[in-house]
């Protein structure tokens, strides 16, 4: 009985080593798609009124958790019975990615304004504040469903050769991970500009470290959130172009055989950008001609 005890504590201990290993490498592959989900979080968890900041962020935080309770059961039920919808739901998502980070360069190399409606100059009654502010929540969780796919996807994705049970237990920790990392690191960003203010306030307005350190942190909080844009951008056009040279023999064979003696990221960067532009314009046309049969 005891023998057989120690034998199952020792089965437990080489399955929690297993996870812990097999976590590492699955953080690591996502890595790029959570600096993405940081960038774009932290963007849209800005700009409410300082009161509102950590409440919106809560309720977008719970609509993540939400999102991933959903998400993972039906990604389990697929590596189990058909894991080879998660090579293409993993391809699908990398041209997605590779789109989206194109997208981005496209717009800021090629700025364009966006309309300022009548309703949005006019000043806003606290009912109708709440009820935007609900819209731009929405909008966030919805966001955040996308990335969340993404993420368990690639996850799952590095762990598919391994049993059940590790595959479970390694992708929830990485999804949970992900979840309590990226949101309590925006917490920090959006709460920034207030913690400065409250250094400037405690240093009556002297130019003392408290001051300076103050007015640091008002001013870093758009360039952090800018910064953030950026890396994202070149992690989302990153994490596309490895699915690519992983997963898909044509770029696979062109990476080994004629970009041999050129680094891998810088291919899996190459891959990315080429393969985002191309979805890029095809969207575009797209658009452009049903907006055209509409008119």
């Amino acid at each position: 009985m005891a023998t057989g005890f120690f034998a199952l504590l020792d089965d437990i201990a080489a399955l929690m080593d297993d996870v812990a290993v097999m976590g590492k490498v699955a953080t690591k592959k996502t890595a790029g798609i959570l600096g993405d989900d940081l960038a774009v979080n932290a963007e849209k968890a800005s700009g409410f009124m300082s009161s509102r900041e950590i409440p919106v962020l809560w309720a977008i935080t719970k609509g993540s958790f939400l999102n991933k309770l959903i998400i993972l059961p039906i990604a389990f039920l697929l590596s189990a019975y058909l894991p080879w919808m998660i090579t293409l739901i993993l391809i699908l998502g990398g041209v997605y990615l590779a789109y989206e980070g194109a997208e981005k360069i496209y717009e800021f190399f090629v700025p364009h304004e966006h309309p300022i409606h009548t309703e949005e100059k006019k000043a806003k009654t606290e009912e109708e504040i709440l009820i935007q502010e609900k819209s731009k929540v929405k909008a966030a969780i919805l966001t955040d469903f996308i990335l969340s796919i993404e993420i368990v996807i690639i996850a799952l994705g590095t762990v598919l050769e391994q049993p059940l049970l590790t595959r479970i237990m390694v992708v929830s920790f990485v999804a949970f991970i992900a979840t309590i990392g990226v949101y309590g690191i925006v917490a920090l960003i959006v709460r920034m500009d207030d913690i400065g203010y409250k250094f400037v306030k405690l240093s009556k307005n002297k130019k003392n470290f408290s001051f300076y350190l103050g007015t640091l942190l008002i001013k870093a909080l758009p360039q952090i959130i800018r910064a953030l844009g950026i890396i994202g951008t070149i992690a989302l056009l990153l994490v596309a172009g490895g699915i690519f040279v992983h997963y898909v023999d044509f770029f696979h064979h062109i990476s080994e055989d004629i970009l041999s003696n050129i680094p891998a990221v810088v291919k899996e960067f190459i891959f990315g950008l080429i393969i985002g532009f191309i979805t890029f314009l095809v969207v575009s046309l797209t658009k452009l001609i049903l907006k055209k049969i509409k008119n």
